[in-house]
């Protein structure tokens, strides 16, 4: 297998030259980084052309970069992946693009896969980047009220507000946490004799 997506990086290296900024297989998949303004040229190629026909968009995530490698990361915080497949040649590839800019700003895909429509919301949603092109960009797992994005690593494991039922003015309203953030210890089992001997006497 390993050697058939091999083929299938040289023909997508041969076919997009400089438009592609890394092809490499890892443990038999195939992996391929494009730049934002590359983006929609590949993919549109990608799904067009025989050579390739991935006709499905099965899935597309965000990523945050941010403490990658214990802290070491030094390129771009976001990225959006997306996963490929070819039903005519049975054969699937993965897209990475690294997204910059404060909100991160990449092209939509909708116009070339109709599948990407709720997992750009999604994306949108919890990481924060932006779309262009979306025709209805807007939260779809969090509340429209909610403040943030939860999957982003900074972003505090209590949230930034809560919501609660105000009979006084007999609507739901949003207010800041009330909760003091804490940090849980997990309990950790040692398999030494004082444990041992704890089971013994239980017994």
């Amino acid at each position: 297998m390993s050697d058939f997506y091999q083929k299938l990086a040289a023909r997508v290296q041969d076919r997009f030259a400089d438009k592609v900024q890394s092809c490499r297989v890892d443990r038999g998949h195939l992996s391929v980084t494009v730049t934002p303004s590359n983006l929609v040229e590949v993919c549109t190629a990608l799904r067009d052309e025989p050579l390739f026909g991935f006709e499905q968009l099965m899935e597309l995530c965000g990523v945050d970069y941010l403490d990658y490698g214990e802290g070491e990361w030094k390129g771009t915080r976001f990225a959006v992946v997306y996963q490929l497949l070819s039903v005519s040649n049975n054969q699937r590839l993965e897209i990475k693009c690294f997204v910059e800019g404060d909100p991160p700003v990449v092209a939509s895909v909708i116009d070339i896969w109709n599948a990407a429509n709720w997992f750009e919301r999604e994306a949108f949603d919890l990481y924060g980047i932006v779309f262009d092109g979306h025709p209805d960009l807007r939260r779809i797992l969090t509340d429209y009220g909610f403040v943030g994005h939860p999957f982003r690593k900074d972003f505090p494991l209590i949230g930034n507000v809560e919501m609660r039922y105000d009979p006084e003015r007999q609507r739901v309203i949003y207010q800041p946490v009330s909760i003091e953030p804490r940090v849980t210890v997990p309990r950790v089992i040692r398999d030494d004799h004082r444990y041992v001997n704890r089971v013994r006497e239980g017994e």
